[in-house]
This record gives C-alpha cells, structure tokens and sequence, in this order.
C-alpha cells in the first residue's frame, strides 16, 4: 500500500453546491443534499452520481455518499472531481479527516473550500488499496443501513396503528360504541394542555465557555428525528442550567420543535435525563408517562397542520402557546392503554435497533482511522 504526503487539492476538488428554494422544487426522484443530508426531492440534476457530499457550516464531520445523480445545495461542498480516486474511498476517507473539524469563521460560521483544499493530508494512491479498504468497512455500512430500513418499516407500523384506530375509527369494539358529531362516545375534545405539562428550554450565556464543557445532555432542534436521543453534540454543567433559562427533563419525555419551518412539529424522545434550547418545548403527561407514545403518533399525523400554523418573516415557528392550545380527541384511558400496550415492543425494538446504529458506526469509525492512518495494513 502506498502513501503518499500531499494536500487535499491533489486527490480531489471540492465545490460548492448550489442554491434551490422549496417553492422552486418540483416533484421528481432527484435527491436534494444538504449539509444535514437528504433533505427532499426534485425534478432536476446538478451532479451525476456517485456523488459525495459534506456541509460548509460548523462541524464538518457528516460526510454524505449518495448513489445516483443528486442536487447538492449551496449549504454543502460536493466532490467536482476524484481525480481518478474511487468514489467510496473518498467517502470514507472523508468521513475520517473532517471528523469533529470546525469552521474558524468567526464573523460568517462558513468554511471556504479553498482552506479544505490547502490541508496537509496522507493519502493512499491505487484504486487496488482503496477497494481494499472499502471492502473493510463497507460491511458495517450494510449493517447501519439494514437497522435504517427496520427502524423505518417498524415507525410505518405504529403510524398506521394510530391512524387505523384514532383517524379512522376501527379501533377494538368500535361497532358497539356510538359515533356522535364525528367523535365516539367516552372520547373528549380539549387542548394539549389538558393532558401534557409543557415548558421550554433556554440557552445558556455563551459569553461563558465553560457552561458547555458539561455532561448534561443539551438538545437543539436539528438533533429531534423522532426517535430517541441519546447523546447530543454539545452537553452542559449544572451551573450552566442553574444560571439560566434551561432545564432538566426527565427520561421519556417528549420533545417537540417549535422552529424551522419544515422541522416545526418533529419530536424526539429522550434517552436520559436532559436540557434543551427554547426552540423545544417538553410535553410531560398529566397521567402516566408513557402516555408519549401516544401522542408522539398524534404529532406525526398532524405535522403538515403544524407547520401551516406557523408564520414570521425571518424564521417560520410557532410559539409555546399556540403548541398548548392545539386542539386533541382524548380517547378513553382504557383505549389508549391498550394502544400503548400494542406499541411498547414496537418503541422498544427501535431503540435497541437504533443503539445497534450507535455501536456500528463507532466501530467502523475506529477501524476506519487504523486504516487511513496506515496502522492496519491490507
């Protein structure tokens, strides 16, 4: 295997994507990539595939390999040109030099592609070598991939269980119970408020460094995918929490996203006890805990209604407020027991699905930097 010193320049050119607004999009099977991934669909292409992809902001350690033909936004820098390298390769090469690397734009959080295309690197040449080790760490990307798949087929399944019970009326005994104006007997119409607690969080001072050198979890909007949070990218110290508006939540509890337009009503469970910004609001059941599960279907459903609800010129959100005032049918305890009963082994497996994600790429991580800082030979 032959290695070489050299800068990123030599092996490959970076450039930056380019601009698409949503209302600009058409229907189509053209992946929109932006420096968080795909993040939609159009009609139109702007690179031919394989392509890879990173984002121009912040940590650039999320690297993107996508198949097929792609539009990369202008949020991300793609590959232009391998020079003769294999795609693949890049991609996992990538993933290991920008890991945990920051923009030191302080004025524009941006990073210009001519200081990646200036860094002093160690390359591997030969497309020999780079299949090599692409067929060392591919494998684990089949794993993370087939987990991905489950995950998603198993939230399907919860999802059309609520709707098969709450949306179109076919729950257990429902030929027996009466419908009136549209709403079966025993069932109540109220507000989320009537059944949840909530409260924001709140960001402390950045004017104090230290506040963010912590262990406490701090959760941000873009880490709400709905499923569980586990870790998040930066974490807080109790004084921190002490000395401003956030808060610890509690294990189980529900976050929901209040900005961002498309991300307003995207929910995320916590994994342990937890802070947040004030872009989330917690919901804390009324009556029993895992009464989140219900309503975290409740949000999937009615997540386009949550976004209509939103408005303002410089970023579209909606306030705690009118999240609390939401309006919900409450069905019979009884009934909702009974779905969460049905659904709990269903929330179970994602989790242990989802950690299984966790360690795969942590082990892949680890042999990837043997492999690219030659410690393993292949």
């Amino acid at each position: 295997m032959s290695w070489i010193d050299c800068l990123l320049g030599d092996v490959l050119e970076l450039k930056r994507g380019y601009d698409l607004p949503n209302d600009q999009r058409k229907i189509g099977d053209i992946p929109v990539v932006s420096s968080s991934g795909i993040t939609g669909f159009h009609n139109k292409k702007k690179v031919t595939g394989p392509a890879v992809v990173t984002g121009r902001y912040g940590t650039l350690g999320e690297v993107f390999y996508v198949q097929g033909s792609c539009w990369p936004l202008n949020t991300a820098l793609y590959v232009k040109d391998f020079k003769g390298n294999r795609p693949r390769f890049i991609y996992y090469y990538l993933q290991n030099i920008l890991k945990g690397v920051q923009s030191d734009k302080a004025a524009v959080p941006g990073l210009n592609r001519n200081d990646l295309h200036a860094r002093k690197v160690r390359f591997v040449k030969g497309n020999k070598a780079q299949e090599s080790i692409e067929n060392l760490v591919s494998p684990y990307d089949g794993l993370i991939a087939n987990n991905r798949r489950r995950i998603q087929l198993l939230e399907e399944s919860a999802q059309l269980h609520y709707k098969e019970w709450f949306v179109e009326l076919r729950f257990p005994s429902h030929e027996h119970i009466n419908i009136i104006d549209g709403v079966p007997e025993g069932w109540k119409s109220g507000v989320i408020s009537d059944y949840f607690d909530t409260t924001s969080g709140g960001t402390p001072s950045r004017k104090n460094p230290e506040y963010f050198e912590g262990e406490i979890n701090w959760v941000k909007t873009k880490e709400l995918d709905e499923r569980y949070v586990f870790e998040t990218e930066e974490k807080i110290t109790e004084e921190a929490v002490n000395k401003s508006a956030a808060k610890v939540f509690p294990a189980k509890s529900l976050l929901v996203s209040i900005y961002g337009g498309s991300n307003i009503g995207r929910t995320g469970i916590l994994d342990k006890p937890s802070a947040s910004n004030q872009a989330c609001v917690v919901l804390l059941p009324k009556r029993q805990v895992e009464d989140y599960m219900f309503v975290q279907q409740w949000f999937k459903h009615n997540r386009m209604y949550l976004i209509g609800l939103s408005q303002g010129a410089a970023q579209t959100n909606i306030n705690q407020q009118t999240l609390k005032s939401l309006p919900i049918l409450w069905p019979k305890a009884e009934l909702i027991d009974l779905f969460i009963d049905d659904v709990r082994p269903i929330y179970r497996q994602i989790r242990n699905l989802a950690l299984q994600i966790i360690q795969l790429e942590k082990a892949r991580d680890i042999l990837l930097i043997r492999l690219m800082n030659g410690e393993l030979v292949v």
